[in-house]
């Protein structure tokens, strides 16, 4: 997730080596928007479509008598292998100071993307509810206005139960991909409610503090 953290690195980077003798200091070196941390959130969304395909081919198998078991797997894999681009991305950003603005804003689209592609198969296959897809859809839509609605005010970081929603989503979907048997329906289903609970709870607790910002910024502009 390569828009998850700031400019810290090259703020504690620069901050400790003052021009002392009054020499001129180095420029900072731009950090290229073609590095390794956007490469991998490129990859994500590249893999969405693969996944959409591989998720569809699976129920268009079973409409003509074959078994489209193998797809499903195929169609999981590629969702686990995009998840884990969204961890490594991010690491690699923060780790390497490879922080740019379009990673700040490529990462956020790249996994509501993969979520919303995951959501919206499979609601549309008949094996998710819709009304599961449109409270998870409508929180993200609601989070990603409210950030814009305080752009100019600060930045609100992501929060511990943000981390577990999305871990929980991440799981959900996972597990309702995956031809299980039906006697795991109820643990694919349990999953998918701690994900909803995360999912309401958090969007309402950024509410919160989207507004306390707005409200503590406006009263200092007074």
């Amino acid at each position: 997730m390569t828009g998850a953290a700031g400019g810290d690195g090259a703020s504690g980077a620069a901050g400790g080596s003052g021009p002392a003798d009054g020499a001129a200091q180095p420029s900072t070196v731009p950090v290229p928007t073609l590095n390794i941390a956007n490469l991998l959130t490129i990859s994500r969304l590249v893999l969405v479509p693969l996944f959409v395909v591989a998720l569809f081919a699976s129920s268009a198998g079973e409409a003509e008598g074959d078994s489209g078991e193998m797809w499903r797997y195929v169609a999981a894999a590629l969702f686990a292998l995009a998840a884990l681009t969204d961890n490594v991305d991010g690491w690699v950003a923060r780790k390497y100071d490879l922080i740019t603005d379009f990673g700040k804003i490529a990462d956020p689209i790249a996994d509501k993307a993969l979520i919303g592609a995951a959501l919206v198969g499979l609601s549309m296959l008949g094996e998710l509810s819709w009304w599961v897809t449109i409270v998870i859809a409508v929180r993200e839509l609601g989070v990603t206005l409210l950030r814009f609605w305080v752009i100019r005010r600060g930045v609100i970081p992501a929060s511990r139960g943000g981390k577990a929603k999305t871990l929980a989503q991440v799981v959900a979907i996972g597990l309702f991909l995956l031809p299980l048997p039906a006697v795991l329906d109820v643990v694919s289903w349990a999953v998918l409610v701690a994900a909803l609970v995360l999912t309401v709870a958090t969007g309402l607790d950024y509410v919160v503090r989207a507004l306390r910002l707005r409200a503590s910024t406006s009263g200092g502009d007074s």
